[in-house]
Formats: C-alpha cells, sequence, structure tokens
C-alpha cells in the first residue's frame, strides 16, 4: 500500500487539500484495487480552510503523525504560506524528506517546503504570481516561473490550482504507468495532455468561442499519429494559416501543434510499451516516429528514460497474474 499525506495547515486552500484524495482515490477506482491510502493530516487534527475561498473547518483523522511513513507527501497552498510553518511541522516535513518521502507541493505550497530547506538545491516552480517572491526568499532553489510542474524525483512542485491535477496524475503514470493515469483522467473529466513543460499561460478560452474549432483536429491528430503530418497539413485540416493555427493551439492548449503532436505520440508508445510486446521499432513507426533511433531520442526526453526501460518497469502483467 502506498501512504499519500496531505498536510492541511490553517488557511489551507480547500481546492488544493481536495485534489490529491481525488485524484489518488479514482487511481484506486481506476485499477480495482486500493494501491494508494490518502491520509489528510493536520496540526492537532483540527484546521480553518482559507476564509476567502469558502472558509469552513474541518476534523483530520491524521495528526503531524501521518506524515511518519508515508511514501508522499503532499504540501497545498495556504494562507500563511509567505510566513515560515511553525516548529513542528518543520520538523514533521524534515523527517518525512529524510525518510525518504517523495515530497510535493500545489501551488505556493512550494514555500513551505522551500522554508524547511527541503527544495534547496532542486529546480522548482510555483503559482506565476509568486515566482518573483519565491527566488527572492529562497535563493538556494532555482526557481522556474513558466512549468506547469517540475519533477525533480524526491520533489516535485507545481504551479497554481488546476496544475496541481496534473502534477498528481503524473505522480500516478510514474507509480502505475500511463494506461490507469489515462483511465484516472477519464474518471475525473480532464485531458492527460498537459506535461510538466507545457507552460503555465494558458488563456483557456470559452469552450463555445473560435478556439474551440481546433477539438476536431485534435481528434484528427490522434487518429493519424503513425502519420507524416507537417504543419501545413494541420492547418489545412483545420482550415486555417500556420500563423492563425499557432496562435489558436497555443491558446488553448498551451503548446504548438507540432509539440503537442509529440507528446501525444510518446503518450500513445507508452500504452504500447505497456500494454503489448510489439517491438519497439515496429512502435516507432505505428507512432510517427519512423526511425527508431528518432523514437528512442524523442521518447527518453520526455519519459526520462529508454522504451524498453520504460517497458521494463511499466509492463502490465498477465490477466489473472
Amino acid at each position: 500500500m502506498t501512504v499519500v499525506a496531505i498536510l492541511a495547515l490553517d488557511g489551507v486552500l480547500p481546492f488544493e487539500l481536495s485534489v490529491p484524495g481525488q485524484i489518488f482515490g479514482t487511481a484506486n477506482e481506476a485499477i480495482g484495487r486500493p494501491h494508494y491510502r490518502v491520509r489528510v493530516c493536520a496540526p492537532g487534527r483540527e484546521v480553518s480552510t482559507a476564509s476567502g475561498h469558502g472558509g469552513f473547518r474541518l476534523a483530520a483523522d491524521w495528526g503531524l503523525d501521518g506524515l511518519a511513513g508515508a511514501d508522499t507527501v503532499v504540501v497545498p497552498g495556504h494562507a500563511g504560506f509567505l510566513h515560515a510553518p511553525p516548529a513542528d511541522v518543520a520538523e514533521a516535513l524534515r523527517a518525512a524528506g529524510a525518510g525518504g518521502a517523495r515530497m510535493a507541493s500545489v501551488c505556493v505550497g512550494a514555500f513551505t517546503l522551500a522554508a524547511v530547506g527541503l527544495l534547496d538545491g532542486h529546480r522548482a516552480t510555483t503559482h506565476w504570481q509568486f515566482t518573483e517572491d519565491l527566488a527572492r526568499r529562497h535563493p538556494a532553489v532555482d526557481v522556474d516561473g513558466t512549468s506547469l510542474y517540475i519533477d525533480n524525483g524526491p520533489r516535485v512542485t507545481s504551479a497554481g490550482v488546476a496544475a496541481g491535477l496534473d502534477l498528481c496524475l503524473h505522480l500516478v503514470r510514474r507509480d502505475l504507468g500511463a494506461a490507469t493515469a489515462a483511465a484516472t483522467a477519464r474518471r475525473t473529466v480532464m485531458p492527460l495532455q498537459r506535461d510538466g513543460g507545457q507552460s503555465q499561460f494558458i488563456e483557456h478560452p470559452d469552450p463555445g468561442g473560435r478556439d474551440a474549432l481546433i477539438q476536431p483536429t485534435l481528434n484528427w491528430l490522434e487518429s493519424r499519429l503513425h502519420e507524416q503530418l507537417t504543419l501545413g497539413d494541420i492547418a489545412h485540416h483545420a482550415a486555417m494559416s500556420v500563423r492563425s493555427l499557432n496562435r489558436h493551439f497555443r491558446a488553448q492548449t498551451g503548446t504548438t501543434p507540432l509539440q503537442w503532436l509529440l507528446r501525444a505520440r510518446v503518450h500513445r508508445a507508452q500504452q504500447l510499451l505497456e500494454t503489448t510486446d510489439i517491438p519497439v521499432e515496429r512502435i516507432a513507426a505505428e507512432t510517427g516516429f519512423g526511425a527508431s533511433s528518432t523514437f528512442r531520442q524523442h521518447f527518453a526526453r520526455h519519459a526520462g528514460v529508454s522504451p524498453q526501460a520504460y517497458r521494463t518497469a511499466f509492463r502490465s502483467p498477465p490477466p489473472g497474474v
């Protein structure tokens, strides 16, 4: 059982507090067994949420002792993030990190991890409005104000609010593979296309507006991952100029058409590596990479490991095993 401890400090933001439980709990449903055990931990087992965000009081099942022995500790944003945490909270966080727990933050929760020294020497992100504050207050942290989330292995940080969903889905992918992450995303009715390197600055236009016109093109691209498509081909399908296509894509997805296509191909390759015995050379062809050397290069850049290493780590066992 993988234990996820969510630290609820006074003034915690309700949505960010609930995100990890929602995603990890849904992952349990997706695989049909309790892989994750989620603990909400609050000093004194009671906490008030941020009053400006629909404040209420809650009673947690765990105190700070719930951080001990956790495999992952998640620190959501809270109203007092600019202040150093109380000594008992700092001690519990440092002990969890020293014990090997994966330490993660949502939004301005990064300030709390940084305040106790857990992000020193690491690249990290937070909400773009507060990146300069984080860099100024904690110069030992390499602050990146553009990424949705940053994975340093034992230290994982995310940008504001909804990026916490992306971070938790990413952790599900790390723990249980691409197929389970995709199933979890479907059950929570959210896309599994926002990678950590994607920009925070996404406009998210009105679904009824002009940018909704590219949705058919996204569907068309997903059905043609094996084809060698050019930017001109994509623009022709969308009935737009290349310049307009790039603008609408960036507004809706936060990236360019070709980068979106590349990530979709990598995601498809991950699914094939997990669920089939198809040789790497054939997967390269079926996902549009062509040469296996090109496939290996792009896959390693996005997944962090070679295709073969990924298959070894995440290959789904046969039914009944």
